[in-house]
């Protein structure tokens, strides 16, 4: 059988998100083999978020994660992740269950960034009241264009940062997804500018502190780009992979890890199928194609609905109703964030269930 195809798929409603366990695994272990050192890795995980891939990478010696809402970082205290970075500048009611987070899972420490010195204000107002210290991280934009403020005028703010006592200021924020040249020596060029752009204030961090600003940088991308600097690197979509990443970034040494199961659910003519892959069940944020389908590749997609996936096919005979096509995603991140589960795959068959518990917008706090 091919890697991915399935046996005991009859009890499987479609559409399904599959999770190939050992290729997660071997994702992983790439990650890991490339920086060498598992204490730089701060993987990002609005990719999986599940408990149990985040396990797999802390049986891996990583340690240290990120994420970008209050629920995936929920999960991660539930499973006594030792370090998560809240990438997200946090505003509104995001303060307050923050500071539940801190004192529902004293043995993780929580971060967040900070682009701002009213959302800064704000954010100490409400640790201070508990005489807790909020741990943060300055969001730097090096082009990303996103959040963050530029390094020409960080310091300003550095320093406002630094005299707030309800603060505990202990690095900078590097997200550089703009960096996604085709050609891995460009990306690096890139990054490596990116990277300089920021010399000035870790040198002022240096001396007014003594120590060295803790530097959280990059994504899959620009990952290999960072992995011999004092930095913690933070890729995300490694560890599934997709069409997007595959196609955009062929020397990258990953591999698709998670496929969306669709069945053909009528035949409308000798040259067109329909299946139940409407866009309700994976990301539509890019043009079509969108998915495509591994044990069919010539297979052409004609439009999308709420529910359904019309597709051109070279003769609809070699089709029948209920046939299954397997499919990898354009992007998988907002994919997996529209199914409650994963199905996972071991060896061409199913042999467990991992909830998608990080798609949800709370958890308990």
């Amino acid at each position: 059988m091919n890697w991915y195809e399935i046996e005991n798929t009859e009890s499987i409603d479609t559409p399904a998100l599959l999770i190939y366990k050992q290729r997660v695994q071997q994702n992983i272990d790439t990650a890991v083999s490339i920086i060498t050192n598992p204490a730089q890795l701060r993987p990002h995980i609005k990719t999986n978020k599940s408990k149990e891939v985040c396990k797999l990478m802390m049986a891996a010696g990583i340690e240290k994660f990120k994420c970008a809402t209050i629920a995936e970082a929920e999960l991660l205290g539930e499973i006594n992740a030792k370090d998560v970075l809240l990438a997200y500048q946090p505003v509104g009611p995001k303060v307050n269950r923050l500071l539940n987070l801190v004192n529902r899972y004293p043995s993780t420490r929580f971060s967040c960034l900070i682009d701002n010195i009213e959302a800064a204000l704000a954010l100490a107002l409400v640790f201070g009241k508990q005489n807790k210290k909020a741990t943060i991280f300055l969001d730097i934009n090096t082009g990303m264009n996103r959040t963050g403020v530029i390094p020409e005028v960080a310091e300003k703010l550095l320093e406002v940062l630094m005299e707030i006592p309800e603060l505990d200021l202990i690095g900078l924020h590097i997200y550089d997804g703009h960096i996604v040249d085709i050609d891995f020596e460009k990306r690096r060029r890139e990054s490596d500018a990116g990277f300089e752009s920021t010399e000035p204030l870790r040198s002022w961090y240096k001396e007014k502190t003594g120590m060295s600003p803790t530097i959280v940088i990059g994504g899959s991308p620009t990952f290999r780009t960072h992995i011999r600097r004092n930095a913690e690197c933070s890729p995300g979509t490694f560890v599934f992979w997709d069409k997007g990443y595959s196609s955009l970034f062929p020397d990258e040494p990953f591999v698709c890890s998670a496929l969306v199961m669709t069945r053909i659910i009528s035949i409308v003519n000798n040259s067109t199928v329909t299946t139940d892959l409407g866009y309700k069940s994976v990301a539509s944020e890019n043009p079509l194609p969108r998915v495509y389908f591994l044990n069919a590749p010539d297979i052409k997609v004609v439009f999308q609905n709420e529910e359904h996936l019309v597709l051109e096919v070279p003769d609809s005979n070699l089709y029948k109703v209920g046939d299954i096509l397997y499919g990898v995603p354009e992007h998988i991140c907002p994919t997996v964030a529209l199914y409650d589960e994963g199905f996972v795959v071991e060896s061409n068959r199913i042999t467990d269930r991992w909830e998608i518990i990080g798609r949800r917008r709370n958890i308990s706090c």
